[in-house]
């Protein structure tokens, strides 16, 4: 996924120092491994250009643990080969990676996980228990991204995972690509430029047209509805730890934070620096969940060591310290109005300032605008972001459609974890705006709308940890 590539860059440069970190995996093996490239061909006929990463020496009785490992989006499974060398079979686990159907060296056409990236997922699966040096049950998943979600979607679907670790990934497809009814064209339009259309599968191109077109319909629905695990989750015990990033504009906190309370099983919420941009994911920070990672494997399908659950939320900036919680951080709310009136033309916004008293504050939840409005003409939607002043990337953002002449329109704010400084004004733009590239409304030649008063309402942490 092009927007994850941060996180790839910053991963390749560190991993390598993983393993001989203190302490950060401990009771791991020789970091010598061996890797084998291989082609798989699943149930129907597809082949998937893979890779086997094994342990050195002799596996145990009952063979080597083993895990599934799923790339992101625009990358391939050399990427999680890499992963896979540095920490994976040094703490004594089999992994098998391949490029998912329709992108890399695979043939077959782009599913975006759906139901046959599913079935690829299965025969995965059953490929790597086949292999007499491996577990016939011990087995494992872990996916990044479009992985992550390849992971949900395969425990879903009851895929027998011992453990599972998706890390910055969508539960909801819908809500991440079009909360509130209103697509995030500008992040749409990046994730339908990483695999060239001729290699979609044929039955996505009707919604994936229409939301590039801006329209959330009946195919759209259908086609995220089918790649979203989440309304699963309540039945799923499969021993769970999730990565998801504090600031994140393709998949935010939320993502993670509502399939968390959802399911049934062991489960352990990990929230930091990485992710799809604007995160930063700091070099530094990787070995800290990347562990925690092989201890959730290590313990689930070897025994070995503990684990433990509940929610940890690393500060940001990232400064090698995280605060944890038995369940999801207490928050508080606050609002504030922001009188005014102010009539757009076909193109433009209206900016309003306030300074929260007290602070630092931290966002952590769901926010929204409520925005009064009159006038209306030929205006379908309004876009929303909240900034500190003076810089350039929203803290969060937020559209929703407008179909009335007048009347207040709720504006819900996507979940984004981040330090608002004491004594800094924050700006609240509503109008046309991009949000920081998230949005890319086309301009109207006519039309009009006056905006009224503006009330912002913020879910912040009851205890603000970050500096």
């Amino acid at each position: 996924m092009g927007r994850i590539r941060l996180l790839v860059a910053v991963a390749v440069v560190v991993l390598g120092c993983v393993v001989a970190a203190s302490g950060v995996l401990a009771g791991t093996r020789t970091s010598k491994v061996t890797t084998q490239e291989l082609t798989i061909t699943v149930s129907d006929g597809t082949k998937l250009a893979c890779g086997l990463v094994l342990p050195a020496g002799s596996p145990p009785a009952g063979g080597w643990p083993g895990l599934l490992l799923f790339h992101g989006l625009g990358e391939t499974h050399t990427f999680m080969e890499t992963i896979a060398s540095a920490a994976v079979a040094p703490a004594g686990f089999a992994s098998l990676a391949c490029d998912a159907r329709g992108t890399g060296a695979s043939g077959g056409t782009f599913g975006l996980d759906g139901p046959t990236d599913v079935q690829d997922a299965r025969d995965l699966f059953n490929s790597l228990t086949a292999l007499s040096d491996v577990s016939d049950t011990e087995i494992g998943a872990f996916g990044l991204s479009l992985g992550g979600a390849a992971v949900w979607n395969a425990a879903a679907a009851g895929v027998p995972f011992k453990a599972i670790v998706p890390a910055i990934a969508w539960t909801d497809l819908g809500s991440a690509l079009n909360p509130n009814g209103v697509p995030k064209s500008g992040e749409v339009a990046q994730l339908a430029q990483a695999v060239p259309f001729a290699g979609w599968d044929p039955s996505l191109t009707q919604a994936r047209n229409d939301l590039l077109g801006g329209a959330v319909t009946s195919a759209v629905r259908s086609t995220e509805g089918a790649r979203s695990s989440r309304s699963r989750l309540h039945a799923l015990t499969v021993p769970t730890l999730l990565l998801q990033g504090r600031r994140d504009f393709l998949f935010d906190v939320d993502q993670a934070l509502a399939a968390y309370k959802l399911l049934a099983g062991p489960k352990r919420l990990y929230i930091g620096d990485l992710g799809h941009a604007p995160a930063t994911s700091p070099a530094a920070e990787l070995p800290t969940y990347l562990a925690e990672a092989v201890a959730w494997f290590r313990h689930y399908l070897t025994g070995a060591g503990s684990v433990h659950g509940g929610v940890e939320l690393a500060h940001d900036p990232w400064d090698g310290a995280t605060t944890s919680y038995t369940s999801p951080p207490a928050t508080r709310r606050t609002s504030v109005n922001l009188p005014g009136t102010k009539k757009l033309g076909a193109a433009g916004s209206v900016n309003r300032s306030v300074r929260l008293t007290g602070g630092p504050l931290e966002t952590f939840g769901d926010g929204y605008l409520s925005v009064r409005y009159s006038a209306n003409q030929a205006y379908g939607s309004l876009f929303a972001s909240v900034a500190v002043r003076g810089r350039s990337t929203p803290v969060t953002f937020g559209a929703a459609r407008v179909t009335k002449a007048a009347g207040v329109v709720r504006i819900p704010l996507s979940d984004q974890a981040v330090l608002l400084p004491r004594s800094k004004q924050l700006v609240v733009t509503v109008g046309r705006g991009s949000a920081g590239g998230v949005y890319t409304p086309s301009g109207l030649k006519s039309g009009s709308i006056t905006i009224g008063r503006v009330t912002l309402t913020l879910s912040l942490l009851r205890h603000t940890v970050s500096k």
